[in-house]
């Protein structure tokens, strides 16, 4: 068995092909960032893609974007290595040494009109999400916008057990076989560590942020927005 060189399920050479099969709607996280972004800050100048992956988003906004420059981390080596293989050399395009949002290492004058985390601050503890999340406001610019997608996990039991049920029947419908579905679902509170929909918006409020609304929400994934 190959070792995962990051902490979702997928090592960095698959994450593009296998992501889909596993999360219903992925591509609307993208589409939903974007489409707030130009409502918020219409021509931002600097942006921050944290959890960055293999950098498929910033390959998308980049060209949305065209006078932007984009500064991108991530803690996994692989996926950095696949992120700079697809966006190549550019001079809007940054990509920082391997770092989690919670430990990220830019000069502390460094601030940006837009932070992005897709996908990335539900692998980290309660206390980490919470650095992670004022690190992300504090490298905002006044005005500046936040959006962050991620796992979530429904308010009750029985609404995580339908939300379970509901997972495991869309990744079987696109060919994922019941065994790899399951070991996938029972990642859940071991390998990442989800929050209600209550608390993300809780934790973006203390945080200091001044609007803080729900962005997008299904199944058990959900995206936030919150400005400076």
């Amino acid at each position: 068995m190959t070792k995962k060189d990051n902490a979702s399920a997928h090592n960095a050479a698959e994450y593009d092909a296998q992501i889909r099969s596993t999360i219903p709607h992925y591509d609307c996280f993208h589409d939903e960032t974007i489409g707030l972004i130009k409502a918020v800050v219409p021509e931002p100048a600097n942006w921050l893609d944290t959890g960055c992956g293999t950098g498929t988003f910033v390959e998308k906004a980049a060209k949305i974007f065209p006078k932007t420059r984009f500064v991108l981390a991530d803690p996994s080596p692989g996926m950095l290595s696949v992120a700079r293989e697809k966006l190549g050399a550019s001079k809007r395009i940054k990509i920082l040494d391997p770092c989690g949002t919670q430990d990220i290492c830019l000069p502390g004058t460094e601030k940006f009109n837009v932070v992005t985390a897709i996908q990335a601050h539900h692998y980290l503890s309660n206390y980490e999400r919470a650095k992670a999340t004022k690190v992300c406001f504090e490298r905002l610019l006044p005005g500046g916008v936040y959006v962050t997608f991620e796992n979530i996990i429904p308010a009750s039991e029985k609404g995580t057990a339908i939300a379970r049920a509901r997972w495991r029947n869309y990744q079987i419908s696109v060919g994922k076989d019941a065994d790899t579905v399951e070991k996938h679902l029972n990642r859940l509170g071991v390998e990442y560590l989800p929050i209600t929909v209550d608390e993300h918006l809780s934790l973006l409020r203390k945080a200091g942020f001044s609007v803080v609304d729900l962005l997008w929400y299904s199944n058990m994934q959900a995206g936030f927005y919150a400005i400076k």
